[in-house]
Order: structure tokens, then C-alpha cells, then sequence
């Protein structure tokens, strides 16, 4: 074996006489014979200028052929000859060849774009009639070995094409340009020789107008501005529907894992706070669906102010009493889908989320891209297979006719309906409706009218770049459902099978806050986050006023930043002639009052509680520091100094059970976000 190797070395290294042209050409021609004969064809003369190119495109059609693999298999070692360093040590027997000179180095370069004009019907015959004298010099020139001065800057690129042949041109504009089979990635190679060199091959820099520009960032997310700073003692009632949504979370994740600061539109502080499980206490049997807590801390980045923190806590029935569900997937198939953080992921999604169906429990599936259309009958969910099956023969392409899908996943859904059964459509998008949405307030009618025949909307979002969350957003506020973003497969676990009972079943509806503050107490106050979901004071009491719905087992928190009087961070001077306002007990902050309807009821209910001074727990702390994080990243102007630092030192120190890693994620999420502010 070792004399094998110094056999081989001693060759390598001798040099070796340069071919003879005349034998090399002899060979050339042989080679085409060869591959002719692989196709049947009958043996040819050596190629011409006139018909070298053709030869190449029918060498390049016969290696696809299952007979062509094998002599593929020895070019690829001629090609090794010619490429490697080894190779031209072994052709030449020199070293690797000196740089060649300016003058020649200097190649012209011509666009695809400009071919295609030249020759928009037949590519491979307009560049064969290009130039015929040049290709005719490069030929004789490369038979001898040698190449004419005005040839040896002339390159060959290979570049390649959507496309299942391979067109051949000659030269055209200073380039020969071969356009070969479609690969996974682009291929351009330029082939050079000056005369008394060896060939090498070149990767040059690609023509300016042939970079592809990025695909348009459309995004849109609602143009809320922050809560104002309101004084007391001129609007002392402050109203809101509560929002169990958590895609502005997950928009905020996916936006820093990027390594990008998210649009401040798209930071919905109430989201961020409301995307994680808190451990407060649910009501007892028997009484309301849900408990309302609150309690007071100081400001962490005031200390001459306060935070309120308002948390309601749903109870969570057994999950084998729940009524029977019924489905009905309606699912964006549109050309914008075709991203593997759309279709695919969204595929893995709901296939996670059949496992937590019983067999009592029906899905349909709905598409829609250019038009609307049924892919799955109303199936039970023990047929799991032929769900799968279904899910599984999705594809993308169109346009997105998301009214017309709309309109069919309902009344897919109307014939699913049963009395004590629940009906759901779930909408899965990227929320590019750019079909058929004429009138939006309009669609929002429409799903309000289903909504009240008790068919529900909830929608998950799936990738960037096109997302329209402000339509999701409405869609799923006027459907009575939960709007979710799902960036990770991690994210649809946490969606559509850890939470997937509150998500799917209500046990309030129409849930309202309203606290109407003590100006004896409180000179200011403002509410962080639910600038989306504000109310009219007389809304609370009006039963026709549409609000937030609380799922099973959901809890939903809401925190008010409020100014003591006299405090010296009072930012409004008192009014010179302001009254007395008299208060039922001197020690009470405010009032909360809450309204809900039960599932099925047309009349709501009301809860009340006085806000008195009360320790928050380690619960409201890692809460507040979530509401801090929300607000640096959107840049609010009431934080002063306090910086991303100490929202990582406060929610570490609150961070509590944490089976799941969500709060662990949070700290890290901050950290990132720290380092992208700098």
C-alpha cells in the first residue's frame, strides 16, 4: 500500500508533457460521438462553432437520462481535472497558474434579463446567431490551444434556470452563456483561459440587476396610542372589555429571535401580561365562573406612585363533562401560505391538536385561496387517519379570498350544530385578505351575526412579513374567540393542547370592567395596555354592547398605575375650583364593578368590590414586570430611568413555578431586547 502511495506522489509530482492539440481534439470528438450514441443518434462529426453549443445542450440532456448516468460518473472525473488544483498539476504539470492579467481579467457580463429581450422566443438560437465570427475564432483558437486576444476576456457563465432543459447559447455581448437544468440553490461559474494557461473556473460577483429584491414588508397592526394620564377628578370612571388574546406575545417573541426590535404597534402590553398561567384562587362551587383578586404594589419604576392589580381567575370544569365540540378548520391555502412558518407549521399545529379531541367531537375542513371550497366532510374525530389524510394533501397557491372562505366555513358549521353542543370556526392565516373585503365594517357585521347564533371565531396567525394583524384582531373580537400567534411548534402546544379547553370553551361572556376611582385617594391614574378594547362608560350597563369572552381555566389580569393625592409625582396642577367630593369610606382607592353573562343568557350579571391598599404577591410582581417590558419596548414616556435590567431583576425575582419555561423565556426575551436597544 505505502509504494502505491509514493507511486502515485512520484507521479503527481513529475511533470508531465502538455497534449498534443491534435490528439485532444480527436478525443473531443470521440466524447460527443459517445454521448450521441447513448441516444440512439448517429455518430457526428466534431462540432463547429455552428453547432458546438447544440452538442453541449444534447451532452447535458443525455447525463439526465438513466443511460448517461454512467458516463456522467467519468466526466465528473475529467471535470476533476480540470477544477481541483490536483487536476491542473496533473494537466499542466505546473503549479497552480499566476493571476491572470488586467487586461484579461477585466470580462464583460451581460443579464439574463438582456438575453431574454434579444431572444424572448427561442433563447438558445438567438444566442448562436449572436456572433458567429467570434465563436468561430474561440473554436479554432481553443483547438490549438490558444485563444484570439479579443476572445480572452470573453467568459462562459452557467447560471441556473427554473427550468427542465438546458438551453445552450454562444457568445453574446462578450459572455457564452449556458443555461442549465433548476437546482436547489443558484450556479454560476465563468470559464476562462488566457493563451499558455491552464483553464480554472471563477465564481464571479452577480450582475446588479439580477439580485432579487426583497419580498414588500406589508404588515399591519392597530394604530393605538397608549393610555393617557387621566385625572381624577374630571373623568373618575374608567371602562374596558377584558382580551384573553395572546398573539402580540408571540409577534414580540418572534420579531427579537430575528434579531429585531418588534413595531411598537404591535406591543399590546395586556397580551404580553395575559400570555402567561397565574396561580390565583378560582371561585368556589357554586358561585361566579370566576374570582376577581386585587391587590397594590409600589410602582417599580415610580416609587411615589402605585400599581393596582386586577386578576380574574375562571374555574376549570372536568374535561369529560364538557359538551361535545364541533370544528371547523378554515384554512388560508392562498400563495403566501407556501413559507415553511405558514402551511406547514400550521399543518404540524392542528395535527397536535387532534389528540385532545374525543371521539364524540366532529371536524370539517375548509380552504380558500382564489376560491372557497370543502376538503373534509364533518368527520369524528376518532377517524383520525382521515383527518390527517386531509390535512396532510395541503398545498398553497392563489389569491386569498378569505370573505368567500368565511362564508363557507360557517355554513359548514351551521349543519354541525346540535342543542348542547359548541360550535367553532378556527381561522388559520397569515391574514393576507386581499379578496373580497370591499367593506370591512360589513364583515365585522357578519361575524357578529353569527356570533349570536352561537357560532364562535377564533383565529390563529402564522408568519411574517405579510401578517395583518389588525384584521385578526377584529375578526376574532367580533367572533367571540381568541386571537393567537403561532411562531413555534413549541407555541401550538401551548395553543391548541395545554390550553386548548380555555381556548375552545366559555364560561363567561361579554365580560366588562369598569372602576370608578376615588379622587379623595387618587389625583391620576392610567390604565396600561387595552387601548383596543376602551369602552364608553355607558356601554357597561348596555347588555347589547359586545365584550370579551373568559374561556376555562383562563385567568385575565388588568393593572392601573395611580397617582396618591398629594403624592409628588402628580403630574396635573388641582383645579382652583374643584369641590369636595365626598367618598363612602376614606380608606377605599376605588370600585370595581364587573359584568358577564352566562353561556346562553342575554342578560348579564354583576360583581362589585371596593379597591383598598393590599400586599400583592410574587404573582402581581412578575406581572408588573411584563407590563414594564411591554412599555420599553414600546418606548412610553412614563418609566424615566428604569431599563431592561431591572425588568430582568424583578421578574426573576418573581418568576414562581414555572413548569412549562415560560417565565425563564420572558428573562431571556428581555435580555435580547436589551442588546438590540443599544
Amino acid at each position: 500500500m505505502t509504494d502505491d502511495l509514493d507511486d502515485l506522489r512520484a507521479l503527481m509530482d513529475s511533470a508531465t508533457p502538455r497534449p498534443d492539440a491534435q490528439r485532444r481534439a480527436e478525443n473531443l470528438m470521440l466524447a460527443q460521438e459517445n454521448f450521441d450514441a447513448l441516444q440512439g443518434s448517429r455518430p457526428a462529426p466534431r462540432p463547429t462553432s455552428r453547432n458546438i453549443f447544440s452538442g453541449v445542450k444534447t451532452m447535458l440532456n443525455a447525463m439526465t437520462t438513466k443511460g448517461g448516468l454512467t458516463a456522467t460518473t467519468a466526466l465528473v472525473a475529467v471535470g476533476f481535472l480540470f477544477v481541483t488544483p490536483m487536476g491542473q498539476d496533473l494537466w499542466q504539470g505546473t503549479p497552480t497558474p499566476p493571476p491572470l492579467p488586467a487586461s484579461v481579467t477585466e470580462k464583460r457580463a451581460v443579464s439574463e434579463d438582456q438575453l431574454l429581450q434579444q431572444a424572448p422566443g427561442n433563447f438558445s438560437e438567438a444566442l448562436l446567431s449572436a456572433d458567429r465570427q467570434e465563436a468561430d475564432d474561440f473554436a479554432a483558437g481553443d483547438a490549438e490551444g490558444s485563444l484570439a486576444p479579443e476572445v480572452m476576456e470573453a467568459p462562459v457563465v452557467m447560471s441556473d434556470i427554473p427550468s427542465r432543459s438546458a438551453d445552450v447559447g454562444t457568445e453574446a455581448g462578450g459572455v457564452v452563456v449556458i443555461q442549465s437544468l433548476a437546482a436547489e440553490a443558484p450556479l454560476a461559474q465563468t470559464r476562462t483561459r488566457a493563451q499558455g494557461e491552464t483553464l480554472s473556473l471563477v465564481a464571479p460577483a452577480p450582475p446588479a440587476d439580477a439580485i432579487q429584491p426583497l419580498e414588500p414588508n406589508t404588515e399591519a397592526f392597530p394604530d393605538a396610542a397608549p393610555n393617557p394620564l387621566k385625572i381624577t377628578a374630571e373623568t373618575p370612571v374608567s371602562t374596558f372589555s377584558i382580551d384573553v388574546d395572546t398573539a402580540a406575545y408571540s409577534v414580540v417573541r418572534s420579531s427579537l429571535m430575528r434579531g429585531q426590535l418588534p413595531p411598537k404597534d404591535a406591543v399590546r402590553v395586556e397580551e404580553m401580561i395575559n400570555y402567561f398561567p397565574y396561580d390565583y384562587p378560582a371561585p368556589d362551587a357554586g358561585d361566579a365562573p370566576f374570582r376577581p383578586t386585587v391587590s397594590t404594589m409600589t410602582t417599580p419604576w415610580n416609587p411615589d406612585t402605585q400599581l393596582v392589580h386586577i386578576a380574574l381567575q375562571g374555574q376549570m370544569p372536568a374535561v369529560e363533562t364538557r359538551p361535545p365540540l364541533n370544528l371547523v378548520f378554515l384554512i388560508d391555502t392562498s400563495g403566501s401560505m407556501s413559507d415553511p412558518t405558514k402551511l406547514p407549521l400550521l399543518r404540524q399545529s392542528f395535527l397536535l391538536m387532534l389528540d385532545q379531541l374525543r371521539p364524540e367531537d366532529e371536524v370539517a375542513i375548509v380552504t380558500y385561496a382564489g376560491s372557497a371550497g370543502q376538503v373534509l366532510a364533518p368527520t369524528p374525530a376518532s377517524a383520525r387517519n382521515v383527518i390527517i389524510n386531509a390535512l396532510n394533501q395541503l398545498g398553497a397557491g392563489g389569491s386569498t379570498n378569505g370573505v368567500g372562505g368565511l362564508e363557507q366555513a360557517y355554513q359548514v358549521a351551521d349543519g354541525m350544530a346540535a342543542d348542547g353542543e359548541v360550535n367553532r370556526v378556527i381561522l388559520a392565516t397569515d391574514g393576507d385578505f386581499n379578496v373580497g373585503i370591499n367593506d370591512p365594517d360589513a364583515l365585522k357585521d357578519y361575524i357578529a351575526d353569527k356570533r349570536d347564533t352561537g357560532t364562535y371565531l377564533s383565529v390563529l396567525g402564522f408568519g411574517r412579513g405579510n401578517l395583518d394583524d389588525a384584521t385578526m384582531q377584529a375578526l376574532a373580537q367580533n367572533g367571540n374567540g381568541q386571537a393567537a400567534y403561532i411562531d413555534t411548534l413549541s407555541e401550538a402546544q401551548k395553543v391548541l393542547v395545554d390550553q386548548l379547553t380555555g381556548s375552545l370553551f366559555t364560561i363567561a361572556g361579554d365580560v366588562k370592567i369598569q372602576v370608578e376611582w376615588n379622587p379623595a385617594q387618587i389625583a391620576e391614574y392610567r390604565l396600561i395596555g387595552y387601548e383596543t378594547r376602551a369602552l364608553n362608560r355607558e356601554d357597561f350597563n348596555n347588555d347589547k354592547v359586545d365584550a370579551g369572552e373568559l374561556g376555562a381555566g383562563h385567568s385575565v389580569i388588568a393593572i392601573y398605575e395611580v397617582t396618591p393625592t398629594g403624592s409628588p409625582a402628580q403630574l396635573s396642577d388641582p383645579l382652583r375650583y374643584a369641590t369636595e367630593e365626598s367618598t363612602p369610606s376614606s380608606d377605599e382607592w376605588g370600585f370595581l364593578k364587573l359584568r358577564y353573562k352566562a353561556p346562553g343568557d342575554d342578560v348579564s350579571q354583576l360583581l362589585t368590590t371596593p379597591i383598598t391598599a393590599a400586599d400583592a404577591g410574587s404573582e402581581a410582581q412578575f406581572a408588573a414586570a411584563i407590563a414594564g417590558f411591554g412599555q420599553l419596548l414600546r418606548d412610553d414616556s412614563y418609566l424615566g430611568d428604569w431599563t431592561y435590567a431591572d425588568a430582568i431583576a424583578l421578574a426573576n425575582s418573581a418568576r414562581g413555578s414555572d413548569p412549562f419555561g415560560y417565565r425563564t423565556e420572558a428573562v431571556q426575551l428581555m435580555r435580547l431586547a436589551s442588546s438590540l436597544s443599544q
